[in-house]
């Protein structure tokens, strides 16, 4: 009985044997071409969009004197938003953000162009979730977002999982110790790699749907 059921599902075979078929191509080329391969995994963390202006200029934290805040800096100067917004948590007892619009300042940016929001969380993912009631806010509906290049990847990834309601464009910051070609050959850069995919992962398979379980929980 079985095996005229399966029987009478030939397609069923046929699939299995197609899908076997294509993931050996697969697996072959990525072993035969493996330098193009390893470089995709490089390349994909930098997401970097075709920008246009927006509501709102959006420099993550982790960075108040370097190629991050330099990056937002000179994208508000350029007027692709009337303002940047500068996110971080405390470093030695002020928000990192007003140790970077005083960098700015001393560089000869405007300080006008500037707004500080401090907060205390120590990750990506919580920084995108209080960061995401500042956006609602301030009434953006669309933001640059100004990070490390191999950092830019996983906060796009986010932003648009947490605030779906919201336009987001990627502007990646250069970072010198991040090479996305050939990473595998510099120890600093299999490490920057390893931990972005991590995080990526961890991000959306667990950390999201537990926040998304929360808030479903919040709702009732």
């Amino acid at each position: 009985m079985r095996g005229a059921r399966f029987r009478a599902w030939p397609g069923v075979r046929i699939a299995a044997r197609v899908l076997l078929i294509g993931l050996g191509v697969f697996v072959a080329v990525c072993l035969i071409r493996w330098q193009v391969t390893l470089n995709w995994f490089g390349n994909f963390l930098v997401d970097s969009d075709r920008l246009e202006h927006a509501d709102l200029i959006v420099i993550m934290g982790g960075d108040f004197w370097g190629p991050r805040v330099l990056k937002g800096a000179e994208l508000a100067k350029q007027g692709y938003a009337p303002l940047a917004l500068i996110s971080g948590p405390p470093y030695g007892g002020r928000p990192e953000g007003e140790l970077a619009v005083q960098f700015l300042v001393e560089h000869g940016y405007p300080k006008e162009l500037f707004a500080v929001f401090g907060h205390n969380e120590p990750s990506t993912f919580g920084e995108v979730i209080v960061l995401r009631s500042e956006l609602e806010r301030r009434h953006a509906k669309s933001v640059i977002v100004v990070t490390s290049s191999y950092h830019s990847r996983r906060c796009a990834i986010l932003f648009r999982l947490i605030c779906p309601g919201i336009h987001f464009l990627s502007a990646p910051a250069d970072d010198a110790h991040y090479h996305p070609e050939q990473w595998w050959t510099d120890p600093p850069d299999r490490d920057l790699l390893f931990s972005e995919w991590t995080k990526i992962a961890g991000s959306v398979l667990i950390a999201y749907p537990a926040y998304r379980f929360a808030e479903w929980r919040r709702g009732f």
